[in-house]
């Protein structure tokens, strides 16, 4: 594995501003979200206008990762990902919400998620994963991805392979009629030939009108996830593989949480509607 030695926080800049005609989430200014009691399954007109805000999100992080480089850093790529979504009229799901203080999720090699990008640099063989949600005409749209950083070791690299190849093969596994668990009890067989861990206490999750609807979609075989998909159904998939432990630890910000052994993670995410064979991915650039 990689020498590099453990992350530490840095410094954050201010919160950027979003001019007054992007409609806001209604979360924003508030300490929660209000519960969400609409339905998992949405209309087409619902469908596609998560396509547009998907494609924005997925857009966005293409952009911010072009600058990854050791020497940058993840600050100036959240600017760059702010600038696109409030370029193409969306507001960027993750500023203000619950007081995440940034406008996507940097998480860079031991970090399992929700990284807040600050004036740490990058820096050659790093990993860094990227996670971006664009909000516009009332829906959200959430994809990430794991990216390398100049000249990475040959495990890391097949960690963020393998992953990749993770999520490809859970959003295959979506069919109407199943159970939810199949996307877990794929990933969790698929990591084990490797020796990952699999981490359980971050999920995908139900998305629509609501950042996180209460649908819950576990990355191993839960037998708690019952609820069977049906056409319309919109969720993310997101499996967090581990080259340690599954258990982790959060840092005192209250947001960027760590492999328990320090060992490095990456993660993978599109946001899908069930359909009547299969999935359709809603974040596509």
């Amino acid at each position: 594995m990689s020498g590099q030695s453990l992350l530490v926080p840095g410094e954050i800049t201010p919160v950027r501003s979003v001019p007054g005609n992007i409609r806001r989430p209604e979360y924003v200014g508030k300490p929660a979200p209000t519960p969400y009691t609409g339905p998992e399954i949405q209309d087409s007109d619902t469908v596609e206008r998560m396509r547009i805000a998907g494609r924005i999100a997925a857009q966005a992080m293409e952009e911010a990762a072009k600058l990854i480089a050791p020497g940058v850093t993840t600050d100036e790529l959240d600017r760059v990902a702010h600038a696109f979504m409030i370029d193409h009229g969306a507001y960027p799901s993750t500023l203000g919400y619950r007081g995440f203080p940034k406008s996507l999720c940097s998480s860079v090699n031991e970090v399992i998620c929700h990284g807040i990008p600050d004036s740490t640099v990058l820096r050659d063989g790093d990993i860094v994963n990227l996670d971006v949600t664009a909000y516009i005409n009332g829906v959200h749209g959430d994809n990430n991805a794991t990216y390398l950083c100049g000249d990475v070791d040959e495990e890391s690299r097949l960690l963020v392979e393998r992953t990749r190849e993770s999520l490809d093969r859970a959003i295959k596994a979506v069919r109407p009629g199943r159970q939810i668990n199949v996307i877990g009890r794929v990933i969790e067989s698929y990591a084990k030939r490797f020796g990952y861990g699999v981490v359980r206490d971050f999920t995908g999750h139900g998305i629509n009108t609501s950042f996180h609807s209460g649908l819950i979609v576990p990355h191993y075989d839960s037998p708690h996830a019952t609820t069977v998909m049906q056409p319309g159904m919109t969720f993310t998939i997101e499996p967090m593989l581990t080259l340690g432990t599954h258990t982790y630890d959060m840092w005192d910000d209250g947001w960027t949480v760590v492999t328990k052994d320090r060992k490095r993670t990456a993660q993978f995410e599109h946001t899908l509607v069930v359909t009547e064979t299969g999935a359709d991915i809603l974040t596509l650039p």
